[in-house]
């Protein structure tokens, strides 16, 4: 007989869903209560949502004090997915918290009773798809699934509030050992040479010299695939070229995200504005092309080129918490105009589609033909949350990176390349997650 638990998720896995979790839920987790989804923002890297925005009931002209998203919800039970249109998350940054709402406003199956009531014991079950779907199904404290979840859940990995159920998927093995067995194996080989999972999932040759990360997937069976979701079994996996497998120094900074600016010059008056501006000419003397680059980080001061500085506004570094929603990452200039700005709100949206879990793996590269040996060192990094980058931000840790010019800036067609990004030295990515572990496979 199909253990229950087992029968729910297959039930979910069946519309789609690939990442499971259970919540136990508290006496005030209720439809008038709203439901907690943990402190911090650690929440939104758990489940889909869409555009972060302002919450309708923020006072006109005061300072936000927290933000919505809508969630695409469906409440799952024998029949199928039944949608919960209103569905949304609730961001608290005065606390920081999510909660979630609106799950039984025109939801036709919804669980009233048990999503009305404050009764102790329920367990409330996500299954989570490739395109963003969520699937919520609640139980009672003496339902067979509870009763088969209490019996399973033990020692099981956590992610917050949310429990992490792929140990339950994988018939009892725990993703974070199995990917460590699979790093061993794929050390143990020595030298591998480049190569990319090909559509029909089987590894083809592959001869750029960017393969480290694609070997390594091919390696661990992994598909290439548009998805920002986790890699194997939950987990993001990464490689990073290093010098030697003694220091493990890498040999180039983590490109966190390379979002276009949202607001300042740059957007409201247009790239070239911004270029003849604050740009500079090309230092190796082509003629037309103006140049922005350099370093820009919250510990330093304006750039001697450009004369810009990057500051975080509406983000309290001692506290950790956001204290306006509607705040951003800013490039000052000295006259304090906005040269360009990353509001909070979209910065959340990239850092969102990042995942809870990421193991870093070093990596050399010898050839050509191009071939990768991986190390016997894994940096395991659970828990991240944007109000951890926005931390960085503050700290100088995270900085902006730009490689932004314009050639022919002397005749009438200019042409515009635009790169933008964040970065972060690889000895500072513990600073993003909550739990960081290094592991020595070969101990």
């Amino acid at each position: 007989m199909t253990n229950p638990l087992n029968r729910l998720l297959d039930q979910m896995v069946a519309h789609g869903a690939v990442r499971f979790y259970a919540k136990r839920l508290a006496p005030n987790d209720n439809s008038k209560n709203q439901v907690y989804l943990g402190g911090g923002f650690g929440a939104l890297n758990i489940i889909p949502h869409g555009e972060i925005e302002d919450d309708g009931s923020s006072l006109a002209g005061s300072v936000r004090d927290r933000a919505k998203a809508k969630v695409n919800f469906f409440w799952i039970d024998d029949e199928g997915p039944s949608p919960a249109p209103d569905a949304q998350l609730i961001l608290y940054p005065k606390y920081p918290e999510v909660r979630m709402s609106g799950f039984l406003r025109g939801a036709e199956r919804a669980p009233r009773e048990l999503m009305r009531s404050r009764d102790e014991g329920r367990v409330l079950f996500f299954g989570i798809s490739l395109d963003g779907r969520v699937f919520g199904h609640v139980v009672a404290h003496d339902d067979p699934v509870a009763v088969a979840f209490d019996a399973a859940s033990h020692g099981l990995p956590q992610s917050g509030v949310f429990i992490d159920l792929e140990t339950i998927r994988q018939g009892g093995i725990d993703p974070r050992q199995a990917l460590l067995n699979a790093l061993r194996l794929v050390h143990d080989k020595g030298w591998i040479p480049s190569q990319k999972m090909g559509r029909a999932g089987v590894p083809e040759p592959y001869s750029a010299r960017n393969g480290g990360g694609y070997t390594l997937e091919a390696e661990l069976g992994i598909s290439p695939n548009s998805y920002a979701e986790p890699d194997f079994m939950g987990w993001e996996v990464k490689q990073y070229g290093v010098r030697d497998f003694e220091r493990y120094t890498a040999k180039s900074p983590v490109t966190l995200m390379t979002p276009e600016p949202t607001g300042g010059v740059y957007r409201d008056d247009g790239v070239e504005v911004f270029l003849r501006r604050f740009g500079y000419p090309d230092k190796a003397g082509k003629a037309g092309r103006i140049n922005f680059g350099g370093i820009y980080s919250s510990d330093r001061d304006f750039h001697a080129e450009t004369n810009l500085a990057l500051r975080t506004v509406g983000f309290d570094a001692e506290s950790g918490k956001i204290t306006d929603v509607d705040g951003a990452i800013m490039l000052m200039a000295r006259d304090d105009t906005i040269a360009a700005s990353w509001g909070f709100k979209g910065i959340m949206a990239h850092w969102n589609r990042k995942h809870a879990k990421a193991a870093y793996v070093p990596s050399l590269m010898q050839g050509p033909p191009p071939e990768y040996s991986y190390a016997p060192i894994v940096q395991m990094n659970e828990g991240t949350d944007v109000l951890l980058l926005l931390g960085a931000f503050a700290s100088g840790a995270v900085y902006y990176d730009p490689g932004i010019k314009m050639e022919n800036a002397d005749t009438g067609r200019p042409v515009i390349k635009r790169r933008s990004q964040f970065r972060v030295k690889h000895s500072d990515l513990t600073t993003l997650y909550r739990d960081n572990t290094v592991t020595d496979l070969l101990l």
